[in-house]
C-alpha cells in the first residue's frame, strides 16, 4: 500500500485506526516534497510545487494532532492528514509571497479564516505551494520562484494559477491542497493534473486572509483526489465569517453520506437529474481530444440515469472580455497597496519617496501583473470607465441572467474545463490573448458566482511524452449554493469510472 496514493479520507481512516500515525504519514509526504525541492532548478524532473516547506512545524503539528486522536477526539475525518496551501493564503508567522518578489519577505501577523478552520479540523499544513504571481496566469509560469511542472509530463504546464497545489497532490507531496479560483484557477489545474477541484459558491468560503486579486471573483476551494475528499474539505472550509463582508451568513456545509460508505446511495445521485450541455462549448476552438471525452462523459452520465441535453447558452462569447476588464480593474485597485512603504519589497535604488513608489513596484512586480494593473487602470480612468468597466458590469448581469434561465430548465450544466489538455511549457506565455481565451469555459462561473467542480473524464490517446496519456477534465456547474448536488453527481460518476484513480507514471 502506497500511502501517498491514498485519498485524504482513506489516510484519515488509517490514522484513526492506528495503522499509521500522523507524524509517520506527514514524514512520508515531507520526504517526497523535500526530495523534489532539493533538485536543481534546471532539472526537467523537478516539479517545483512548493515555495516553502515547513518540516519542523508540520511534524510538531502532526504530533499535537496525534495526541488528540489518541485521546479519542474526532476533530474531522481528515485529522492528521497532510495538506498543502496556496501561497496567497496567509498563515501567521510563515512566509506568504503570492509568488511575487514584492512580497518575498512578507510574514503575516494573522492567519486566514480557512487556515484556522483547517487547524480546528486537525489538518497538518506541510508547506505553501507555487502559483502564478498574485494568481494572475493560467499556467504557473509567471511565478517569481520559477515554473511548476506537470507530474504527468514535466515538459508541460500544470495549469494555473493554483498549479502548485494541483501538482503537489498529483505528485504525492500532499494528500490534498487548498487553492483559490478567480477565473478557473482551481478547476483548470485540477483538469490538467487529473485531480478533482471545487470552486464553491461565491461567499460560501471566507476570503479573509486571501491576498486579493479580484475581490468580486476570488473564491477559496479544495483540490483533492476525488469528490468525496472535496466534500469533506469543503465542509471544513465553508460557513459564514464576520471578518469577510462578502461572506454568506450560513452554517458550514454538511457532506451527509458522501463521507462514509453506506450512509447514502451515491449511485442514485444522478437518477432523474437533467443536465444541460451548452452546444456552443463544443463548437469552434476546442480540441477533438477534449470534445470527444466530454461527449463520452455525457454518455456515462446517461448510463447513470441522468437526462443529458444540448442547448445554446447565449452571451458566452462575451464572458472572457467582460471577465478580464472586471478582473484587471479590481486588480489595479487591490494591488495599489504594494507601494514599498508599508511592507514587502522596497527598492534600494530610490533617492526619494516618488522613486520608492516607482522603483519598488517596477522591480517588485512581474510582467503579467504589470500588464493587468495597466489594463485595469486604463478601464477605470476618466473617459473610459463608461465605455469599458461599466459596460463589462452590464454584460456580467446579462450572463448571470442567461445562467439563471438555464438553471430554470436544468439541474446542472456539463462542459469542458479547458479547450485543450495541458500544453508545453512556454507554449502560450508569449501570447497573452491565447492564454486569456483558454479561460472561455471557466470565467462565467466566477462572473455569476455559482459553484462548479472539475474532475477527470479520460485521457488523451497516443504515446506518453508526445501528447498522449494526459488527463482531460470536465466540469459540472451547479446552481447557487448547489454544492451538494454537483458533489453527489461527481461522486456518482467516480463510482463507475476510474480516471481519478490513475497516477502519473501509470499506464493508461
Amino acid at each position: 500500500m502506497e500511502i501517498r496514493d491514498l485519498t485524504a479520507l482513506e489516510l484519515g481512516r488509517l490514522i484513526r485506526e492506528k495503522k499509521i500515525s500522523s507524524p509517520e504519514a506527514t514524514k512520508i509526504f515531507l520526504d517526497a516534497a523535500k526530495e523534489d525541492a532539493a533538485k536543481e532548478a534546471t532539472q526537467k524532473s523537478k516539479i517545483n510545487a512548493f515555495i516553502s516547506i515547513d518540516e519542523e512545524g508540520a511534524l510538531k503539528r502532526a504530533a499535537e494532532v496525534q495526541r488528540h486522536i489518541d485521546a479519542g477526539e474526532m476533530l474531522s475525518p481528515v485529522s492528521g492528514v497532510p495538506v498543502a496551501v496556496k501561497d496567497n493564503i496567509c498563515i501567521q508567522g510563515g512566509l506568504t509571497t503570492a509568488a511575487s518578489r514584492i512580497l518575498s519577505n512578507f510574514v503575516p501577523p494573522y492567519s486566514a479564516t480557512v487556515i484556522e478552520k483547517l487547524e480546528a479540523a486537525g489538518s497538518v499544513v506541510i508547506g505553501k505551494t507555487n502559483l502564478d504571481e498574485f494568481a494572475m496566469g493560467g499556467s504557473t509560469e509567471t511565478s517569481f520562484y520559477g515554473v511548476t511542472r506537470n507530474p504527468w509530463d514535466t515538459e508541460r504546464v500544470p495549469g494555473g494559477s493554483s498549479g502548485g497545489s494541483a501538482a503537489a497532490v498529483a505528485a504525492g507531496f500532499a494528500a490534498y491542497a487548498i487553492g483559490s479560483d478567480t477565473g478557473g484557477s482551481i478547476r483548470q489545474p485540477a483538469a490538467f493534473c487529473g485531480m478533482t477541484g471545487l470552486k464553491p459558491t461565491y461567499g460560501s468560503v471566507s476570503r479573509y486572509g486571501l491576498l486579493a486579486y479580484a475581490s468580486s471573483l476570488d473564491q477559496i476551494g479544495p483540490i483533492c483526489r476525488d469528490a468525496r475528499d472535496s466534500a469533506v474539505v469543503y465542509s471544513i472550509l465553508s460557513g459564514g465569517d464576520p471578518k469577510d463582508s462578502t461572506s454568506i451568513a450560513q452554517e458550514a456545509y454538511r457532506p451527509c453520506g458522501l463521507v462514509h460508505d453506506g450512509e447514502h446511495d451515491i449511485e442514485s445521485g444522478l437518477k432523474g437529474k437533467k443536465i444541460g450541455i451548452p452546444a456552443n462549448y463544443l463548437s469552434d476552438g476546442i480540441s477533438e481530444a477534449v470534445r470527444s471525452r466530454i461527449r463520452t462523459a455525457a454518455d456515462e452520465l446517461r448510463a447513470l440515469g441522468a437526462e443529458v441535453v444540448e442547448f445554446e447558452l447565449p452571451l458566452i462569447e462575451y464572458a472572457v472580455p467582460a471577465y478580464y476588464i472586471i478582473a484587471c480593474a479590481e486588480a489595479s485597485s487591490n494591488l495599489s497597496r504594494y507601494d514599498g512603504i508599508k511592507y514587502g519589497y522596497r527598492s534600494k535604488n530610490a533617492s526619494d519617496i516618488l522613486e520608492t513608489y516607482y522603483l519598488s513596484r517596477s522591480e517588485g512586480f512581474g510582467t503579467e501583473v504589470k500588464r493587468r494593473i495597466m489594463l485595469g487602470s486604463f478601464v477605470l480612468s476618466s473617459g473610459y470607465f463608461d465605455a469599458y468597466y461599466k459596460k463589462a458590469l452590464q454584460v456580467r448581469g446579462l450572463i448571470k441572467g442567461a445562467f439563471d434561465a438555464a438553471f430554470a430548465q436544468y439541474d446542472m450544466l456539463l462542459g469542458p474545463v479547458s479547450p485543450t489538455p495541458a500544453y508545453k511549457i512556454g507554449g502560450q506565455i508569449s501570447d497573452p490573448i491565447a492564454m486569456y481565451m483558454a479561460d472561455v469555459y471557466t470565467v462565467s462561473v466566477n462572473l455569476t458566482g455559482v459553484p462548479a467542480i472539475a474532475l477527470p473524464c479520460g485521457f488523451t490517446e497516443g504515446v506518453r511524452g508526445e501528447g498522449g496519456g494526459l488527463p482531460v477534465g470536465m466540469q459540472l456547474i451547479g446552481k447557487p449554493q448547489g454544492e451538494h448536488e454537483i458533489l453527489t453527481a461527481a461522486a456518482a460518476y467516480q463510482t463507475v469510472t476510474s480516471y481519478h484513480k490513475r497516477r502519473p507514471g501509470e499506464g493508461v
